[in-house]
C-alpha cells in the first residue's frame, strides 16, 4: 500500500472539502433558518441550528488544518498534527450539546399550538436531503483518501443532517395530510432530530478519542511497513513495531534485528536505510524511530 500523496496534499484535500462544506451549510442553515420562522416548523428551526452549528465546527476543522501544518517546535518536537484529532472531538461535542438543547426545546412545546406549514416548506427539506447525502459521499471520500478523522466526522455530521431533514420532511408532511390533529409530529421530528445527532455525536468522539489515545493504526499500514523493512539489506527480523496516527500523518517504532557481530557504525547505517525506505514508500510518516537489537538474542 503505497502512500503518493505528500502531507501538504492531504491537507490540501482535507482543507478544500471542509471549505465546501463550510459554505453550503452557512446557505442551508439561513434557508432553514428563514423558512422554518416564517413556515411555523420548530423541526426546520432546529434542522437550521444543526447547520449552523456545523458551521461553526467546519471554522474549527479548518482552524486545526492550519495549526497542525506548523513545523515542530521547541515546545512541541513532535508537531502540532494532533490538533486535527482535537477538532474531531470537539466537533463531536458539539453536536452532542446542539442536540440537547433541540430535544429540550421539542419536548417543551409538546401540546403547544403553532401555526400550520405552508407547501413550500416541504421542498426545502427534501432539497436539504439531497444536498446533504452528497455532501456525506463527497466527503466520506476525501476522508477515507486522506485519513483524515475530522472529515470524516464532518462526513458523518452531514448524513445525520440527511436522516434529520427527511424526518423533518416526514412530519410536516404528516401535518399537511392529517391536518391539526397531526401537529404533534412537527415536535416529534424535532426529537428524531436529536437522537440521530447525540448518535452521531457519540460515534464520532469515541473514534477521535481512539486516536488521540495512540491507538495502533490499521493492520494493512503496519503490515507494509513490516515488510518494507524486513526487504532493507541487513535486516534479519523485525521484533516490536508501533504505528500511531496523529492527524493526517502517522509516527513509527521499529525495533530491527540486525547481525550481532557487525560495529555500531555498520548497525546505523542500516537503521537509517529502514528510515529511508520507509518514509519514501510512506509519505504520511512524520517520523521513523529505529531501535537495533541483536538477532537471535532474548
Amino acid at each position: 500500500m503505497t502512500d503518493h500523496n505528500t502531507a501538504a496534499e492531504l491537507y490540501r484535500d482535507v482543507t478544500r472539502a471542509a471549505t465546501l462544506g463550510l459554505a453550503v451549510n452557512l446557505l442551508l442553515g439561513v434557508v432553514k433558518l428563514i423558512g422554518g420562522i416564517i413556515g411555523n416548523s420548530f423541526a426546520l428551526v432546529a434542522d437550521s441550528v444543526n447547520s449552523l452549528g456545523d458551521v461553526v465546527s467546519t471554522v474549527a476543522v479548518l482552524f486545526a488544518m492550519k495549526v497542525a501544518q506548523r513545523p515542530p517546535d521547541e515546545e512541541h518536537p513532535y508537531g502540532h498534527t494532533r490538533a486535527e484529532g482535537i477538532a474531531a472531538s470537539s466537533v463531536a461535542l458539539m453536536l452532542i450539546v446542539s442536540a440537547a438543547l433541540i430535544g429540550w426545546e421539542a419536548l417543551r412545546r409538546f401540546g403547544v399550538q403553532h401555526g400550520y406549514p405552508p407547501m413550500w416548506t416541504l421542498w426545502i427539506a427534501g432539497a436539504n436531503i439531497v444536498i446533504k447525502e452528497s455532501l456525506f459521499h463527497y466527503k466520506v471520500q476525501v476522508g477515507r483518501r486522506t485519513g483524515s478523522a475530522a472529515i470524516i466526522a464532518n462526513a458523518w455530521d452531514h448524513r445525520s443532517d440527511a436522516l434529520c431533514a427527511l424526518a423533518v420532511l416526514i412530519g410536516l408532511a404528516a401535518i399537511r395530510l392529517g391536518g391539526a390533529d397531526y401537529m404533534w409530529a412537527d415536535e416529534a421530528a424535532s426529537l428524531i432530530v436529536a437522537c440521530v445527532i447525540v448518535a452521531s455525536g457519540v460515534h464520532l468522539f469515541r473514534s477521535s478519542a481512539s486516536e488521540l489515545m495512540d491507538v495502533q493504526a490499521h493492520p494493512e499500514l503496519v503490515d507494509d511497513i513490516r515488510e518494507t523493512a524486513l526487504d532493507v539489506p541487513g535486516v534479519m527480523g523485525v521484533d516490536t513495531l508501533w504505528v500511531r496516527k496523529s492527524g493526517l500523518e502517522f509516527f513509527a517504532d521499529i525495533h530491527i534485528e540486525v547481525d550481532p557481530q557487525m560495529t555500531v557504525h555498520e548497525g546505523h547505517q542500516i537503521g537509517h536505510r529502514v528510515k529511508d525506505a520507509l518514509i519514501e514508500r510512506h509519505a504520511s510518516l512524520r517520523d521513523v524511530l529505529v531501535h537495533l537489537e541483536p538477532f537471535g538474542e532474548d
